[in-house]
């Protein structure tokens, strides 16, 4: 096996083509009749999804890379292979170089993530997108663009931004601010300022792509952001968590419960994670955004274990 970093990606086809018309004929009138129409169409392109500029900015670092490194794309869908044939097209179509698939036939998909290496799936589904989370995946829940900024951004390094707690990081400070307050999550933090954060569901895959920022031929190419609700005094334990894991970050926004989504438009962000219903919103009024279903997901947890 090869010793190169690689950086593999799971997508579902809802978050890397527009398949709005598509999802509504199968809601209104079942999977017959979204079968006979995808059939129909196959010819016919889908237009880019929500994700589609960041595929194709991650695939296009596969040439600066040169062999040092790869990125991989895989598609996991829920169609079958006779209806998937229309995704594939128009994969095909973009030009994109996307060659491994699993098409499960309305059933969850997430299962093949471990078997493909993947580091990160990408969905609109929020249900797959919990269940992957649930099996130790970092995954995020494609919002719809609400700007006409979101996904515009071609041209110019690949910028990804992150939350901290519960993203990044674990939620073992957010259990204290939620169970006591502020003032309480602040007195934690201090305290335990040289005790690093656990790491979160999303620390596997900016592992793999601070290894892809190593190489010198992508060192410029990808542009990583940490923006937090966070303030001081709150900021020493992330920078000494940061630090403990050997990473690097290029920006860290400590905004103190400011509103995340102006600054993420001045970041340029081709995607921002987050697992706030509030902060997510906010975003995707300016930037791609992935909603991680954190509490969902350990919901989902809890009843499968009877609790």
């Amino acid at each position: 096996m090869s010793s190169a970093a690689q950086l593999v990606i799971a997508i579902s086809s809802r978050a890397l083509f527009d398949l709005h018309e598509s999802h509504r004929i199968y809601q209104e009138q079942g999977v017959e009749a979204y079968s006979e129409y995808q059939i129909a169409n196959e010819n016919e392109p889908l237009a880019p999804g929500v994700a589609f500029p960041l595929v194709s900015k991650l695939l296009a670092l596969n040439e600066a890379l040169s062999g040092a490194a790869s990125i991989e794309v895989i598609l996991l869908s829920r169609n079958s292979a006779d209806t998937g044939l229309r995704i594939f097209n128009s994969i095909e179509h973009h030009r994109l170089d996307i060659t491994r698939a699993a098409f499960t036939g309305g059933s969850m998909p997430f299962r093949y993530i471990d078997a493909l290496g993947a580091h990160l799936f990408l969905s609109a589904d929020p249900d797959d997108v919990a269940q992957a989370l649930q099996a130790g995946v970092a995954a995020a829940a494609m919002l719809p663009a609400a700007g006409a900024e979101a996904g515009e951004r071609a041209d110019g390094p690949l910028r990804i931004a992150f939350d901290g707690d519960a993203v990044l990081f674990s939620d073992e400070a957010e259990q204290v601010y939620q169970a006591a307050g502020l003032k309480a999550f602040e007195r934690s933090e201090r305290e335990a300022a040289h005790s690093p954060l656990r790491g979160g569901p999303f620390q596997r895959f900016f592992l793999a792509l601070h290894q892809i920022q190593k190489i010198p031929e992508a060192a410029e190419r990808i542009r990583t952001a940490l923006i937090t609700a966070r303030g001081a005094p709150a900021h020493e334990r992330v920078i000494r968590t940061l630090r403990a894991w050997q990473v690097r970050i290029d920006e860290a926004l400590f905004l103190g419960g400011r509103d995340k989504g102006l600054f993420l438009k001045a970041f340029g962000a081709d995607i921002f994670f987050d697992d706030h219903d509030g902060h997510c919103a906010s975003a995707s009024r300016h930037v791609p955004t992935g909603h991680v279903p954190v509490r969902d997901a350990l919901d989902e947890a809890a009843v499968s274990r009877g609790g």
